[in-house]
């Protein structure tokens, strides 16, 4: 097994250290659109903030990403494991590690835990090839905080017939798309994550509400864990309401 690589102190002191904090969620929960707004939000009282996507997130991981979401490729399961942990491996290596070692936070859009859900349960792969191929691909790192978004599986098709063409993991059958609802919602619990220290804590965030509402959510689980460092970004979202 990979020995855990140690994100560089940036000598700001505990109070200052990196965060990882991840978006997790099936296809039409408004993951990506939280993300967005969260990095924006943080930005804007000051936080620094790298806000990256997977797959993707470098060159080779952009590349990746197109060849994994076209509707055209036709991958084996292990093949969409192995492009999805190389994506993973170079995002971590390139921006991640760098990034929590000046003290930025680090907000992604999907990592690990989506693995497990698509390729594993999604897909029926065994959860010990998945983890010790990314035990490779992360390097030891993983997120103080994932927030998953969930909601209603009506809702969430619903979302998906008015936003355009499906991409390749969205074109998956109902009880493809049921599989990964039902693996997301066994993280929850709290024997789960105590058996998959790799994934982190993983908080659930009820995403069928205004997009303002959810977006305070988000940073109220944030505060939560972090009361000092986001109580500013907090305030702000609910006057901007």
């Amino acid at each position: 097994m990979a020995e855990p690589v140690k994100v560089p102190d940036n000598g700001a002191g505990e109070h200052a250290r990196g965060l990882f904090l991840v978006l997790e969620g099936g296809e039409g929960v408004g993951k990506t659109t939280q993300w967005t707004r969260l990095a924006d939000t943080l930005r804007a009282v000051g936080h620094d903030v790298v806000a990256v996507r997977e797959p993707g997130g470098t060159a080779a991981g952009d590349a990746i990403r197109a060849l994994l979401l076209d509707p055209a490729s036709e991958l084996a399961p292990e093949s969409e494991a192995l492009l999805f942990a190389a994506s993973r491996a170079q995002l971590v290596r390139d921006v991640v590690i760098p990034a929590l070692g000046r003290g930025a936070v680090v907000l992604v859009d999907r990592f690990l835990l989506s693995t497990y859900a698509y390729q594993g349960a999604g897909r029926g792969l065994a959860e010990s090839s998945l983890r010790a191929v990314n035990t490779l691909a992360t390097q030891g790192v993983a997120p103080d905080l994932t927030l998953l978004l969930s909601v209603p599986a009506e809702v969430a098709q619903a979302r998906l017939e008015v936003r355009g063409p499906a991409d390749r993991m969205e074109q998956e059958d109902a009880s493809f798309h049921q599989r990964v609802r039902e693996a997301f919602d066994a993280a929850l619990a709290a024997d789960w994550q105590a058996a998959h220290p790799e994934i982190g804590p993983v908080m659930a965030i009820d995403a069928d509400r205004p997009v303002d509402v959810v977006t305070v959510r988000c940073l109220e689980a944030l505060v939560a864990q972090w009361p000092v460092r986001f109580a500013s970004a907090a305030t702000a979202a609910l006057s901007a309401l």
